[in-house]
């Protein structure tokens, strides 16, 4: 017989909320005729990015093509993806689980963590029951649905919200783990990745109990710290903590576009990664960060891609100082004749830009300059729209072979008395007639 790890039950008390396919869900809750019908979202990509349960019953899946999924549903609901009214609900989401604990973790649009630990006293039930009832109060005023993982730590968490979905509540206490973790596979143990999965395989390992019953040194010498710190999560003793910041300094900016028909037009194409490099790099001066590498990457109609990068002599905060790098790094990439679908741009090795120090050989006046004239340009677009100013290979757009946001989303056709295409108040407009 196989002993507990711990005796205690919630020596700390740690939720993880997960939204049951949210983007579809949203879309269901403020348009109450698609309810019960099988909707995917992602059709300015033409590639399913969510998809209802109804419609996975029918075997669709998130990442495959449009036109493969209309082929086995011909009644498939497809939509264009609304991110604006998601980020809406998703705030609201994260405020109804701060009523329950300050300590919320916006892991993701639309997951989260909430450390539970000592609110019994507040709310004066268990652990359990204040989980349940966070998870009420999200369906009755959202009209969504979540799973739930209640545990000891993060990663015990984040597997139980998987374990019963559609909203699911799985709670497991710390005398309850070496039972729970019998019945998780590998392949669903939070950060462990399918290479990490068939080298632990090739070893024998099968379960995430398996896993715990190695020794910790012979884990690390394996796995290293990030597979010892799974090693501790999964047997209760938790090392990640709950990180409440809004905003925390990523490791990278990306941005990447699917075209809505793939195209071979070298001038659209490299127009498109431009666009992306000016969308990347608008976000990196809101959080007043520069950027000291790049890279890039195509990807073709066979959904192949291929990428190059570029280490930079400094950190850069406008685009217009790395053009040529790109524009180097494109023609290198590029294949006369293909078909492409997507491009992207990646910005790594940020850092703060807010206390910048000069090097030896960099010349002062013209970083200002450059500093200044992306200020400006934010100034106008922020006042006009974006990318009312862009950089000159942006003419080469409209000579493309589409849009890759041809038909707007429902919520950018259907605006309420003063507002315009760019501010709208902050509020999902329903499909409902009163």
């Amino acid at each position: 017989m196989i002993s507990p790890l711990t005796l205690s039950s919630y020596p700390r008390a740690i939720a993880h909320v997960d939204g049951d396919a949210f983007f579809t869900s949203v879309e269901q809750a403020i348009h109450p005729a698609l309810r019960g019908k099988p909707v995917v979202t992602g059709k300015e990509r033409g590639i399913i990015a969510c998809a209802s349960y109804e419609a996975k019953a029918l075997g669709i899946k998130r990442g495959v093509s449009l036109w493969d999924a209309k082929k086995s549903c011909p009644g498939l609901t497809v939509l264009p993806s609304d991110y604006e009214t998601y980020s809406i609900f998703s705030k609201r989401m994260f405020e109804i689980m701060r009523r329950y604990t300050p300590e919320v973790e916006e892991y993701s649009i639309d997951e989260g963590f909430a450390d539970l630990t000592g609110m019994r006293q507040v709310f004066r039930k268990s652990y359990r029951d204040i989980a349940a009832d966070m998870q009420a109060v999200i369906h009755g005023e959202l009209d969504l649905t979540v799973s739930v993982g209640l545990s000891l730590t993060k990663s015990l968490a984040k597997i139980g919200s998987d374990f019963h979905k559609p909203n699911g509540l799985t709670p497991v206490a710390g005398k309850h783990i070496h039972i729970f973790l019998q019945r998780v596979p590998l392949a669903d143990v939070w950060g462990l990745g399918p290479n990490r999965v068939q080298l632990l395989q090739k070893y024998g390992l099968k379960t995430a109990w398996d896993y715990v019953s190695r020794d910790p040194e012979w884990i690390k010498k394996l796995l290293h710290k990030p597979g010892l710190e799974i090693w501790h999560e999964l047997r209760g003793t938790a090392v990640m903590p709950i990180c409440t910041d809004a905003w925390r300094p990523a490791a990278s900016v990306s941005k990447s576009k699917t075209f809505s028909t793939p195209s071979n037009n070298r001038e659209f194409i490299y127009a498109k990664l431009i666009r992306n490099l000016e969308s990347a790099f608008i976000k990196l001066r809101r959080h007043q960060m520069r950027a000291g590498e790049l890279s890039i990457s195509l990807r073709r109609k066979d959904y192949g891609e291929t990428g190059l990068g570029a280490r930079l002599d400094r950190g850069v905060t406008v685009p217009q100082e790395i053009v040529p790098v790109v524009r180097e790094l494109f023609g290198r990439l590029y294949v006369p004749g293909a078909d492409y679908r997507a491009t992207s741009v990646v910005l790594n090795r940020l850092e703060d830009d807010r206390h910048r120090q000069f090097d030896l050989f960099d010349n002062p006046a013209r970083i200002e300059r450059a500093r200044r004239t992306g200020e400006l340009i934010e100034q106008i677009n922020g006042r006009y729209g974006k990318h009312r100013i862009f950089l000159g290979t942006g003419l080469h757009l409209p000579k493309g072979d589409g849009n890759d946001r041809d038909q707007p989303c429902w919520r950018k056709v259907n605006l309420i008395v003063g507002e315009t295409a760019r501010k709208r108040i902050r509020i999902p407009m329903l499909d409902m007639v009163v």
